[in-house]
């Protein structure tokens, strides 16, 4: 088999953490099984807020980090060395004001003067005459505009990879009439330049296909899993006794994590005993606020938030869970979000309940599943916290009463592990590098 490089760039590589950081690390850990190895150019190791010590690069994986982050990383970075703790964040005034000048300043977002020094790297690396195709993943949307000079300039296939839809347009509103037309514009220049788009969600990609586009090739390729392997850590002891509810993920701005909240309140007010046996886990990197919130609701010591854990402890508390839950950002713009610990959660194969509107790609998966859909707060709070706050009742009740459901996998889940969706890429890939060579 003929062995190819694939020069990647993106921001979020372990050992940082979150969302973002899985697909790509996926990536680069099951291409080389289809003849591609990777180099990656990403940000340093300390240019963002959450870490996971316990994801590592695949071996064979040659790293090439360009440190300083965007200013809102740095700050945050800066935070936590100061001893702020690393569990949650109070993102507070400052931050709210570093965030609306990188929107008005730094286009497209504000890793840009990040990605420019990445760009300079990538192009160093370049120079070795020994890589094959290029790759960029977002967010941030300005790692592409990095690589769109890179692969023109070199004459190299170039996949534009996009996790979510461009964020200074779908997730930010521009702050002026310019800002908005120098955004549509970037993003024109990306999806128009690049060989193959590739979205990360059916939506996303059907958005894209509208009449008249420029768009040369667009590609689905969802987030999967990797399948659990053995028996990992339990960060919690086995007990029959409690009936655990469990969100993994990101809980910065996530107002339908108070809705959570506000709606274990209303379920606890009408069983009382529940308080002895019922605990909500909430793991990953979060607001400060919400965990004041739980406090002042009376939550203490039935709602935790023990901050981002290793890959391998969040795993088990899935696997564990009576009740796994799902939300997402608030907003229209955000019904193309696939969330990736969505494809986790159904790997472990335990009941689901999701706050999400009925009618978009996630409510569909989670349905598919065999999960429960309630409405998200948007214009009807009131309506979506009794639907949750019923939806948890009736579960807690049947487990109370007994029920046990047995882990179950979908499926068609195993269409989307992440060496399946690798071999996938590496075939776009083998089609690109073939018709250069024609």
């Amino acid at each position: 088999m003929t062995t190819r490089r694939l020069l990647v760039l993106c921001y979020f590589y372990p050992p940082l953490a979150g969302g973002g950081v899985h697909r790509v690390l996926g990536f680069t850990r099951h291409l080389p099984a289809h003849g591609w190895t990777c180099t990656v150019v990403c940000a340093g190791e300390e240019d963002y807020w959450v870490r996971d010590d316990s994801l590592v690069a695949p071996p064979g994986v040659e790293v090439v980090r360009v440190r300083g982050g965007s200013a809102l990383s740095a700050w945050m970075a800066w935070r936590r060395r100061a001893g702020e703790p690393a569990e949650g964040r109070r993102p507070g005034a400052a931050f709210d004001r570093l965030r609306r000048l990188g929107d008005w300043w730094l286009l497209p977002d504000s890793y840009a003067p990040w990605a420019a020094r990445a760009r300079r790297a990538a192009e160093a690396r370049l120079r070795h005459g020994d890589v094959d195709a290029i790759l960029s993943t977002s967010p941030p949307d300005s790692v592409h505009l990095a690589a769109e000079p890179l692969a023109r300039h070199r004459g190299l296939p170039w996949v534009a990879d996009f996790r979510d839809p461009w964020v200074g347009l779908s997730f930010r509103v521009p702050p002026t009439a310019w800002h908005r037309a120098r955004q549509t514009e970037l993003r024109r220049r990306v999806l128009e330049g690049a060989d193959v788009v590739i979205a990360a969600s059916r939506t996303h990609a059907d958005a894209l296909r509208v009449p008249g586009s420029r768009i040369r090739r667009i590609e689905h390729l969802p987030n999967g899993y990797e399948p659990a392997v053995g028996d990992a850590p339990d960060p919690t002891p086995a007990d029959d006794e409690v009936f655990r509810l469990v969100f993994t993920g990101t809980l910065s701005l996530m107002p339908d994590t108070e809705l959570f909240l506000e709606a274990l309140h209303d379920l606890l007010a009408r069983r009382p005993e529940a308080r002895r046996r019922l605990r909500a886990t909430l793991a990953g990197p979060f607001d400060t606020g919400y965990e004041d919130r739980a406090v002042a609701l009376g939550l203490r010591g039935i709602v935790s938030f023990p901050g981002p854990r290793p890959h391998a402890e969040t795993r088990a508390l899935q696997r564990r869970a009576d009740l796994l839950l799902l939300w997402k950002p608030a907003g229209a713009d955000y019904r193309t979000m696939v969330p990736g610990k969505l494809y986790e959660y159904l790997d472990a194969g335990r009941p689901l309940l999701a706050m999400l509107d009925p009618d978009e790609e996630a409510a569909e998966l989670v349905r598919r599943a065999g999960g429960t859909i309630v409405p998200p707060g948007g214009a009807a709070p009131g309506a979506s916290r009794e639907a949750l706050a019923a939806a948890i009742e009736e579960r807690y009740l049947a487990w109370r009463e007994g029920a046990r459901p047995s882990s179950q996998r979908p499926a068609w889940l195993a269409d989307h592990t992440r060496a399946r969706l690798a071999g996938r890429l590496a075939g776009v890939l083998d089609q690109l590098v073939a018709e250069r060579a024609r």
